[in-house]
């Protein structure tokens, strides 16, 4: 069974074709970083208007890559929520029209269930149920994947993502956007104990995260020294502020595997493309004789095969569009949690 995938909720035009969810035929990414590196962060408006340039040609790159027409594909797949508002909806109204046009079904998939769907591109072994780490620039869950379509958070970040701080954190040192490869790159280099960084905890819910306030404090120990013509150590600091992100993230990944009995843990996300975090589970993961499953480096990020992968499971489990996709663009992943 072959599904077109279709993902455009943030600045990547991705569109991907699939073979029984596991199988990559093509991989289409047209992405927008460079544009929105001018403005230190993605804006809205300008990647909704990227995306309606280019979703036409990304669809036909990626049918030609496969080797197929849309006579060959037997679903449509398309990224519903979470995301920016505008570029959903064009990655929607197109994925509507291409499956109204070619009386093809139409599969609303979930961003964060297309991110853990990743690691069955990579791990065809992988089976649920396992526990799974999402984190990226707008998200950081732990999920309990019950099976292919259900899922249960157990944990959350009260306020900023993993991915956001990091973006922020390196803009705060002067790194370019977006500023996640750019705090690891300069992480390898620093000494991660070089600042006594605040351990992100949230009293009262041991499974959730909260990282506004390391954020805070990385800006205000890097202002407070520009001010004070203190020099800063941006190698230090990036790796005291990545390993701080990792710690939190691991840890109560773990302390949720240990509590819910899971041996099995996955990772998702982009920041799962991280040095830091995917060292320490894995490390942490040995030392418990856990099996950690993380994606290949180019399914970390926003992609359109973790839509069609997922995309065929939600087929499988008869998931089909209502015509109401433009109405529930801002449900939340608890929106498909049991």
């Amino acid at each position: 069974m072959k599904i077109l995938g279709i993902e455009s909720s943030c600045d990547e035009t991705a569109i991907s074709v699939t073979e029984n969810g596991r199988t990559v035929l093509s991989n289409i990414v047209a992405s927008q970083i460079d544009e929105h590196r001018l403005y230190g962060g993605v804006v809205p408006e300008i990647a909704s208007r990227r995306h309606a340039e280019n979703i036409s040609w990304v669809a036909k790159a990626a049918l030609e890559e496969a080797n197929c027409t849309m006579d060959d594909i037997d679903a449509i797949a398309v990224t519903y929520a979470p995301g920016l508002i505008g570029a959903l909806l064009v990655g929607v109204s197109f994925a509507k029209g291409l499956a109204m046009s070619t009386k093809k079904p139409l599969v609303p998939v979930h961003h964060i269930a297309g991110h853990i769907a990743s690691n069955y591109i990579t791990h065809p072994d992988l089976e649920p149920p396992y526990l799974c780490l999402v984190a990226s620039g707008g998200h950081s869950h732990i999920v309990e994947v019950k099976d292919y379509t259900h899922y249960h958070v157990v944990g959350r970040t009260r306020d900023d993502a993993a991915g956001e701080c990091f973006d922020k954190v390196a803009r705060t040192l002067g790194y370019e956007y977006p500023g996640g490869k750019f705090i690891d790159a300069a992480a390898k280099l620093g000494d991660p104990k070089a600042y006594d960084l605040p351990k992100p905890r949230v009293q009262g819910s041991e499974y959730d995260l909260s990282f506004s306030g390391l954020k805070t404090a990385v800006i205000n120990l890097v202002h407070n020294a520009e001010q004070k013509g203190v020099p800063i150590d941006r190698e230090g600091m990036a790796a005291s502020f990545q390993a701080t992100v990792a710690k939190a993230l691991v840890d109560k990944t773990m302390l949720a595997a240990e509590h819910l009995g899971y041996k099995t843990i996955g990772l998702a996300g982009g920041v799962s493309a991280n040095s830091g975090v995917r060292e320490l589970l894995q490390k942490e993961c040995d030392k418990r004789g856990f099996k950690v499953y993380m994606p290949e480096l180019k399914y970390c990020g926003d992609n359109g095969a973790m839509i069609s992968c997922q995309g065929y499971y939600d087929f499988l489990a008869g998931k089909r569009a209502d015509g109401s996709l433009n109405g529930i663009a801002t449900l939340s992943l608890d929106a498909i949690s049991e």
